[in-house]
């Protein structure tokens, strides 16, 4: 309960001042953020966490759509998927077979 009444608190505290001080303190702000943002000091480490951040989503994005392609082959063809996670050099052998009916009218 304490936490939510802070946090409450606090945004009803900034929202207040945010309100008094206007437009124009709100783009003082702003360009003072901008600044700090687009320092050397600040930049840098940022765009590296932004690197990381996205080459970890792209790496768990190909281990989701293995887990997803082993799940549907298992589900379609009964074939289990082999307990490695991956479904790269793994094939599935199917035969098809044609039927043809014909029509002696």
């Amino acid at each position: 309960m304490g936490k939510k009444f802070n946090l409450l608190l606090g945004v009803g505290v900034g929202y207040i001042l945010g309100s008094r001080a206007g437009r124009a303190r709100y783009e003082q702000i702003l360009r003072a953020a901008s600044k700090v943002r687009n320092s050397n000091l600040v930049a840098k480490p940022l765009d590296r966490v932004g690197e990381r951040a996205a080459e970890a989503i792209r790496h768990q994005g190909e281990v989701v759509t293995d887990k997803v392609a082993d799940a549907v082959k298992e589900r379609l063809f009964g074939a289990p998927n082999g307990g490695s996670g991956t479904s790269r050099g793994e094939y599935i052998d199917v035969e098809v077979i044609e039927e043809t009916t014909e029509n002696n009218d």
